[in-house]
């Protein structure tokens, strides 16, 4: 049963992830790519975690838990103005031409 939250806590993890991706990719907004760069290590924490729950459970949720601290998303650009909610569940946007490659930290 362990193993099975952690394993849907990582294929949440790296959907969110390809989502900030394909947003970065179709705005530019750095955000996003920061948000894709966190994804990335927090997946791999979690991985580390369902790993290590064969050999201690507590241990392994505890890092799994860790990991989806890491996935926690800062603070993003409105990109959805007209989107319906799958639209902006599949990160679908509009291209964003003129504010390509904008950095905002």
């Amino acid at each position: 049963m362990y193993l099975e939250i952690a394993m849907l806590a990582y294929f949440v993890a790296l959907f969110l992830t390809i989502r900030d991706i394909r947003i970065f990719k179709r705005t530019g907004y750095f955000s996003y790519r920061k948000g894709a760069l966190r994804g990335l290590a927090a997946s791999s924490l979690i991985l580390l975690g369902a790993i290590s729950i064969e050999i201690k459970p507590d241990l392994g949720l505890l890092i799994v838990l860790l990991g989806l601290i890491v996935n926690r998303k800062g603070v993003r650009e409105p990109v959805f103005t007209s989107a319906g909610t799958l639209d902006r569940f599949l990160g679908k946007t509009d291209y964003v031409k003129s504010n390509r490659l904008k950095r905002r930290d």
